[in-house]
Formats: structure tokens, sequence, C-alpha cells
């Protein structure tokens, strides 16, 4: 199965546990976000997810499933399921626990093609995943370690930098997107600016969520815009150098056929000189 997630600019969170209408989804959607995402920390039910997933069937648009824990997990209508181990944590039911225990009682239910695993980093202590998880706070050069941790020694596909609910720090997600080679950086974390969306897209898949219940759609049209803005800068950053490389060949085309008309012109007098001496030589004889 293809891994269309690596392509994802913009990722929109819809938590279970909060209100949603159909008429803000169908605005939400018509942004042409890249995916939606069911995810949430507290009060999550299936009830509540299926509620979600309802709401998103009639849509062409990839759903993806992140389950705090088992009690939130339902194994229909969507596409991906993205599995999160807390990598700032030393309780290991957040590293590997929950995941035993959701194989244990689900195993003949899963689907293991649609199943991503994904290294959380959560950088906001005070954010509500951080007190249930027990998560350490940890500074730039930690962070960058936990990231190539998880990426070349336990081989996670996705790296998740979380700030929830707060806007994080971009030299630390700019230091993690730097040290990766072929994980996926994901940032979730108090996106509300069109500004504060086409920085961070600099570095990763951008996640955006309570914007939509705390601001409003408007606002999170501007996520949207942010990073449609930070994909024109990338355009326009490859437009200047691929004319910069076609000048450079220009140039060197005119300076080889600059330097293939001097070389003739010496060619053509060095000629002309040995046919002066060989005439002059044959006219003394």
């Amino acid at each position: 199965m293809s891994e269309e997630w690596r392509k994802w600019k913009h990722i929109t969170k819809l938590d279970p546990d909060k209100k949603i209408t159909p008429a803000v989804i169908d605005a939400i959607i018509a942004t042409k976000t890249d995916a939606i995402m069911i995810s949430g920390t507290l009060g999550i039910t299936k009830e509540k997810v299926m509620k979600v997933l309802k709401l998103l069937k009639d849509y062409d648009i990839p759903k993806v499933l992140e389950p705090a824990t088992p009690q939130g997990m339902v194994y229909e209508g969507y596409d991906w399921l993205f599995l999160p181990s807390v990598f700032n944590t030393n309780n290991p039911l957040w590293v590997n626990g929950m995941h035993k225990i959701w194989v244990k009682h689900d195993k003949d239910k899963i689907n293991w093609d649609i199943v991503v695993p994904e290294a959380y980093i959560i950088m906001n202590p005070k954010c509500s995943a951080a007190k249930v998880t027990k998560a350490q706070e940890l500074c730039k050069e930690d962070a960058v370690a936990t990231a190539v941790a998880a990426e070349r020694f336990f081989k996670f596909p996705i790296v998740y930098i979380e700030y929830s609910g707060t806007y994080g720090d971009p030299e630390i997600v700019k230091a993690v997107k730097e040290n990766l080679k072929s994980a996926h950086l994901i940032y979730g974390g108090g996106i509300r600016t069109q500004e504060q969306a086409a920085e961070m897209s600099q570095y990763a898949t951008i996640v955006v969520g309570n914007t939509i219940y705390d601001e409003g759609l408007g606002t999170f049209v501007n996520t949207m815009r942010g990073t449609l803005i930070k994909e024109l800068k990338t355009i326009n950053q490859r437009l200047r150098e691929l004319k910069e490389i076609k000048d450079k060949r220009i140039k060197e085309r005119k300076e080889k056929r600059t330097l293939n008309k001097i070389e003739k012109k010496v060619v053509k007098k060095k000629f002309r000189i040995r046919f002066k001496r060989k005439s002059k030589g044959t006219i003394k004889s």
C-alpha cells in the first residue's frame, strides 16, 4: 500500500469528544485539507469515534484514526490507523503496553496493511496528553536524540512532535527535521495563524484542530493559506534555482562559443604564418 501520508502538508484533527456539525465538516473538506485525523485524549469512546466517522463517510478524503487507547478503537470507516508510542515517558504503558492489550484482544480484527507506528514526542508538559502519559520535558538536543533513536534504531516511519494546545519552538522542529533521514515528520500544536502555519510547514506536515473549536473556521482557513504560501515559496525558490541553472548553462555555452572562436582565430593565424613562411622558403629556392 502506498504511503500517501508522506505527501500530506495539512491534516485536520477532529476530536470525538468535541461537538461539530455537518456544516462545519463540509466547510473543512472544501478547504482541500489533505486528510482528516480522528484523535483525542480525554473522553474518547467507540461511540463518539463512530459518530465522527459517520459524518465523514460520504467524503472522498483520506481518513486517519489515531486512538489514544483501545477504548477508542473501531475497525471501519477510515483508511489509515496511526498508532502512537510516547517516546519521552518512563511509563511502559504508553510505549508498548496499550499496544499489547490491543493486540491481545483484537488481533483477528487488525488490518496490518494500514497500521502506521508513530513515535510521539510530547513537548508541552501542561497538555492533557503529557499529564496522562507523564511525558518528560525535553530540551532541543534531547528532542533530536529521541527522534533519531525512534527513526534509526526503532525504525518508526513517523515522528510526531506534539505541543498540543500551544505553539511550539520552530527551532526544535527544524533541528529534528534536519536530523531525520527517512522518517516523516508531523507537527501538531497551537497553529492558529497563517504565519504559524507557513513557519511550521517548512519542516513538517502540520496538524490543525483546536482552532476549529476555539476560534472557528476563519482562523482554520488561515492555516490552510499559510500552508499554501509555504508551498508557493517552495515553488518560487525551485523556479529561481532552475533559472540560475539555466542562466549558468547559457553563460557556459556562450563562453564555450567565444573560446571556440578564439581557438579558430589562433589556428587560422598559425596557418597563415606557416603558409607565409613556407611561401618565402619556396621563393628563395
